[in-house]
């Protein structure tokens, strides 16, 4: 790919209720557009009847778009099936726990049937034979927010079986292995292992989830390998990949955290370029964290650059943007490497499960306010593409995530209303209020020599190795900050039979072998919520002891000296507020050593002091990116999250801001408008 900003949204003529083509093309470039995404929706378009290919539409886009200058992604069109192939094999419908999936919603898909394999490779390679060769087509979307669908059909478990057999050899390992003794679940002959469908055993069920995720990842690098066949050196090969979602009021939710049903590290090892989905809620609810998140756990997927091939532009009645918003969001991505959006979709859709999730257009298909706004990104982006597209990052902060731990606490649930992903993002969400900006890591793909601080929230289930990783990090050197319900079990969900944290004591300086719900306890004031472990430092200091008649003997939090560097333990969910103390008196205290008035910000303070890591006086609503450009010029993304307007002082010494190209030294007042955007270029002072 050139150095251009993409910009553009998918694009579904066939769903249209008259020819547009012509119109939406000059609208599109109207509003700075170069990118449109297709055919990921529509096998029965393509081939309606087995074997009998139309790809006359998919031309007509490829012929026009090249005609005006605009690039083309295509996607392989196999996350749902037309009937007549359901009608071949009722086997291609996914067997679930809860029994057979009916035909209707998509990626209901077994992925692993052989009818099905065969026509999506008949498909796959009709379609990259007769779109590889055109010259705008710049890369290949494979199939589309990929997951395991829940399979535990007999395909699925017959490669379990064999894959038990190879890993354990005999059954005596595998029932030592995971624990099978209780509830008479163990086994003497391979023969005799139980439909997975009816286990109870979370370890085990674990260790299939982890095996459902690797077939959904050896689904994409076989649909990679497919396309590699066809495509040309200068083309991508990607997925946009999907986030779990978090319930928000009466719709389905917004992009959240980890996702369960596919390994994102484990499945960007067969793409050329890393690629998701995000969405978030907007208007008052609109914080820019979601996007920061999402946006973090894919430049890290392959160290680089990502796409972002879904985002909103309208959507639903309560995603509606503010003036300004639409903006704000585009640039947000930029911030954190993005090399450019594609919005779901163009157009709203008239009839069909998605008709009210609208698109760029509203149903009418003309121009409204929205659309001019994504036609100020198109001039802007136009403008500043070559300096903002490539943009580098380089984070000394890793938060580390883990499908796994994940996994394990659907089957031991940390508490009802606490999520793995709740804790992932009361940890990543803080460091996001504060303006410290980090990587988000599976535990897999960790180089501990990259990093001066990792944080490790609820890393429940952990391998041997992992553990002295971090044991070494921190000996020398590192600052490592670790919640609750961390390093509790081996990577076969088996609870370590030794005083916790396993293996790390030393490390932390503490013991715990006792947690509590909370109930009334309380940390300087605060409610502690969900669950309390009962600490016991033995070398470490306690940074905050819990205010209870009988749990005060405890700490909650504890910092403590390791080697060359620092580890430090919050044993309980706290508030993610700053305590509010007078300024002065937080640094006498810290200055005399004494123990801080900690919760979770004030913690990251502390441990950022360890680490020699600057924590900027800006916080949230103003959210400050930093990023090197191709010119090696240092760049301050200033992002707005408010409907007030406010002003901050420069913290640079010399900088211009690359939108309104207005110039600021140290100290001069900026002001900000409501959900603005500033890009600042740090400027060489010239020499006194």
């Amino acid at each position: 790919m050139d150095k251009t900003l993409l910009f553009g949204a998918a694009y579904y003529p066939e769903y249209l209720p008259a020819e547009r083509m012509d119109e939406d093309i000059d609208m599109m470039m109207s509003a700075g557009m170069n990118v449109v995404r297709i055919a990921e929706s529509t096998w029965s378009t393509l081939e309606p009847e087995e074997g009998i290919f139309n790809f006359s539409y998919i031309d007509r886009v490829i012929e026009k778009t090249e005609a005006a200058g605009m690039k083309v992604i295509i996607g392989t069109p196999t996350y749902a099936v037309p009937p007549w192939l359901v009608k071949k094999d009722l086997d291609i419908l996914v067997d679930t726990k809860d029994g057979r999936a009916r035909y209707g919603y998509r990626q209901l898909i077994n992925l692993l049937n052989p009818t099905y394999r065969s026509h999506a490779e008949k498909m796959i390679r009709e379609l990259a034979a007769h779109t590889a060769d055109k010259k705008n087509v710049i890369g290949y979307q494979i199939d589309n927010e990929t997951k395991h669908h829940g399979n535990m059909g007999k395909e699925i478990q017959k490669l379990f079986l064999d894959y038990l057999k190879q890993k354990y050899i005999t059954t005596d390992r595998f029932n030592d292995t995971f624990g099978l003794a209780y509830w008479s679940n163990s086994i003497s002959s391979w023969d005799d292992l139980p439909d997975l469908k009816g286990c109870i055993n979370g370890g085990l069920m674990s260790e299939f989830e982890k095996f459902q995720r690797s077939m959904a990842a050896d689904f994409l690098k076989w649909q990679a390998d497919i396309i590699s066949d066809y495509k040309r050196p200068d083309q991508f090969i990607t997925n946009n990949l999907g986030f779990s979602w978090k319930k928000f009021g009466t719709h389905d939710g917004y992009s959240y955290g980890v996702q369960r049903s596919i390994n994102f590290y484990e499945a960007s090892q067969s793409l050329t370029l890393a690629a998701s989905d995000i969405y978030h809620p907007t208007q008052d609810q609109l914080t820019g964290a979601e996007i920061s998140f999402g946006g973090d756990v894919t430049r890290s997927l392959k160290d680089n650059n990502y796409l972002v091939m879904e985002c909103q532009a309208q959507a639903f009645k309560y995603w509606t943007p503010y003036p300004g918003q639409l903006r704000l969001h585009a640039f947000s991505h930029l911030a954190s490497g993005a090399l450019g959006i594609l919005y779901w979709n163009w157009h709203s859709i008239h009839c069909g499960y998605e008709t009210y999730w609208k698109g760029l257009l509203s149903h009418d298909l003309r121009p409204n306010p929205t659309y001019y706004e994504a036609c100020e990104i198109g001039k802007s982006w136009k403008k500043l593409g070559r300096k903002l597209c490539g943009l580098k990052k380089s984070n000394k902060v890793a938060l580390i995530v883990d499908n796994h731990s994940m996994t394990a606490f659907e089957w031991f649930p940390i508490d009802k209303d606490l999520s793995y992903n709740d804790v992932v993002r009361w940890m990543y969400d803080s460091l996001y209020e504060m303006n410290i900006e980090c990587d988000v890591v599976d535990i897999n793909a960790l180089d501990i020599s990259k990093y001066k601080v990792i944080i490790t929230p609820a890393l429940y289930c952990i391998t041997e190795e992992k553990l002295k990783i971090l044991n070494d990090f921190v000996k020398d050197g590192g600052v490592l900050i670790s919640s609750f319900k961390s390093f509790i079990t081996d990577e076969y969900v088996k609870v370590f039979s030794d005083t916790q944290p396993h293996h790390l004591q030393e490390c932390f300086g503490i013991n715990c072998n006792q947690y509590t719900y909370p109930g009334t306890i309380r940390i300087f004031g605060y409610p502690v919520k969900y669950l309390a472990e009962l600490l016991i430092p033995d070398k470490a200091e306690s940074l905050a002891e819990y205010e209870h008649k009988y749990w005060g003997n405890y700490s909650g939090i504890t910092r403590h000296k390791y080697g060359n560097g620092t580890a430090y333990y919050i044993g309980c969910y706290t508030d993610k507020s700053r305590v509010l103390c007078p300024f002065k008196e937080r640094i006498v205290a810290i200055m005399n050593q004494k123990p801080a008035l900690v919760i979770l910000k004030d913690i990251y303070e502390k441990a950022f002091a360890d680490a020699s890591i600057p924590v900027p006086d800006l916080r949230w609503p103003v959210t400050i990116k930093n990023a090197t450009s191709v010119d090696n010029t240092q760049l301050h993304f200033i992002l707005h999250y408010s409907s007030e307007e406010r002003e901050i002082t420069c913290p640079y010494e010399s900088a211009a801001d690359l939108v309104s190209e207005t110039s600021y030294r140290k100290g001069d007042v900026i002001r900000l408008k409501d959900w603005d955007v500033l890009i600042l270029e740090e400027k060489t002072l010239p020499k006194q």
